[in-house]
C-alpha cells in the first residue's frame, strides 16, 4: 500500500473536533499536513481544542480572520491554492460546511486534486443559511463522499451524486465516545460555576441567522428572561458583540450564567450534566442527541432531522412560546444509535486505502 499525503482544511471548533479522530487514524499510515484557515481566530475558539484534542499543530496558519462572506472565502481559497501547488498532496480533506470547507473544496477541485468530504449529504433544504451553500457546492466537486447517517446518502442520490458515497457513521461520535470519560475526570467547569447535575439549562446561540437579526435573537432573550432555572451560556464572540450592538443587557435576565466560550472537555461536561440544551448549533443538537439530554433547536429547520424523533430534538424557531413550552416539555426519548459505532475514523481510512 502506498503512503498517502493528504492536506486537511480547517477552520472553526466543530472541525477541530472532528478532525481529532481522523488525524490520529490518518497519521498512523499516511503523511496528513493541516491548513487552519483562522476562521475561528480567538484563542478560547481554537488553540484550545488543539490543545485538549491532541490535534497535531497546523502546518500552515492562513489567520484570515472575520469578514464578509465573499472576502473571507476568496482570501482562503487564493492561499489555500498557493499552498496545493508547492505541496501537490493526493488528495485534499474538508469537513462540514464552513466557508473553510467551500475554499478548500474549490482550490482543490479547479487543480485536479481529489476531494474527500467527510459530513457529506447534509441538508437544511434552506438556502438562505450560507452554510447550506457551502455544503451543496463542496458536495458536488468531490471524489469521495463520507455520510454520517443514511439520510445523507439519500440527499445525494436525490441530487444524482452516488458515485463513492459511503455512511461511515459520525466522526463528531468518534470524538465523544473517545473524550467523554477524559472529559469527566478532568473538567472542572461545574464546581468552578457552582453547577449540579440537571440543575440547569445549557444555552448555545451563534448562528448568523439567529444574531444578526434583533428581532429574532430579542425573542430568544425575552424566552430566556422567562425561564426561571439557571441557564448557562458559553457566550460566543460575535453573539457577544450583536447583542452590545443592539443594546441588549443580559445582567437583567434572571438567573443567566454568562461564561466566556469553553474547551471541548468543558463542554461535554456541562452538556452531558444539563437538563436540556438550548441552542442553533448543529454540532450541539448531535452532541446533545449523544448525550442523551433533551435539546431544543432556535431554529425553522435541522439538517440532523433524526435527532427529531420522540422529541429528543424540538424545532422551535424564534417564536417565545414556542421556545418556553419546549423547554418545559417532559419528554422521554429512546435514543437509538443513528450516527454509527464510534469507529468512523477508521472506516474512512479504511476505504482511502483500498
Amino acid at each position: 500500500m502506498n503512503t498517502l499525503k493528504i492536506i486537511t482544511v480547517i477552520g472553526a471548533r466543530p472541525q477541530f473536533i472532528k478532525a481529532a479522530p481522523v488525524s490520529r487514524e490518518l497519521r498512523k499510515k499516511h503523511t496528513e499536513l493541516i491548513i487552519h484557515t483562522g476562521q475561528h481566530y480567538d484563542p478560547n475558539m481554537s488553540d484550545i481544542f488543539f490543545e485538549e484534542l491532541h490535534i497535531p499543530k497546523p502546518d500552515f496558519h492562513l489567520e484570515v480572520g472575520s469578514g464578509n462572506h465573499g472576502k473571507q472565502t476568496g482570501e482562503m481559497l487564493a492561499k489555500i491554492e498557493e499552498i496545493l501547488v508547492a505541496e501537490k498532496p493526493d488528495y485534499l480533506l474538508v469537513y462540514g460546511d464552513t466557508n473553510s470547507t467551500l475554499a478548500g473544496a474549490l482550490a482543490a477541485a479547479k487543480l485536479h486534486i481529489p476531494v474527500i468530504h467527510i459530513e457529506a449529504g447534509l441538508r437544511s433544504f434552506n438556502k438562505k443559511m450560507p452554510e447550506e451553500i457551502n455544503r451543496i457546492m463542496t458536495d458536488h466537486v468531490s471524489e469521495y463522499l463520507f455520510c454520517p447517517t443514511e439520510t445523507a446518502i439519500e440527499n445525494l442520490h436525490n441530487e444524482n451524486i452516488r458515485h463513492n458515497v459511503i455512511n461511515v457513521g459520525d466522526v463528531m461520535y468518534d470524538a465523544v465516545v473517545y473524550n467523554k470519560k477524559i472529559a469527566m475526570d478532568k473538567s472542572t467547569i461545574l464546581s468552578t460555576h457552582n453547577l449540579k447535575d440537571k440543575g440547569y439549562h445549557l444555552i448555545t446561540i451563534h448562528r448568523a441567522e439567529n444574531t444578526d437579526d434583533r428581532e429574532k435573537i430579542g425573542n430568544i432573550l425575552a424566552a430566556f428572561e422567562r425561564i426561571e432555572e439557571v441557564k448557562v451560556w458559553p457566550i460566543h464572540p460575535r453573539t457577544k458583540n450583536k447583542l452590545k450592538e443592539y443594546g441588549f443587557k443580559l445582567d437583567e435576565i434572571p438567573n443567566l450564567v454568562v461564561i466566556d466560550p469553553v474547551g471541548y472537555l468543558d463542554m461535554l461536561t456541562l452538556e452531558s450534566h444539563a437538563k436540556k440544551i438550548i441552542t442553533d448549533s448543529g454540532g450541539v443538537q448531535k452532541e446533545a442527541y449523544f448525550m442523551e439530554v433533551p435539546c431544543v433547536t432556535v431554529r425553522e429547520q435541522t439538517e440532523w432531522v433524526e435527532t427529531l424523533a420522540e422529541d429528543a430534538n424540538i424545532l422551535v424557531g424564534t417564536d417565545v412560546e414556542k421556545i418556553i413550552n419546549a423547554v418545559y416539555k417532559e419528554v422521554s426519548p429512546s435514543y437509538t444509535p443513528l450516527f454509527g459505532d464510534g469507529n468512523s475514523a477508521e472506516k474512512i481510512v479504511d476505504s482511502l486505502e483500498k
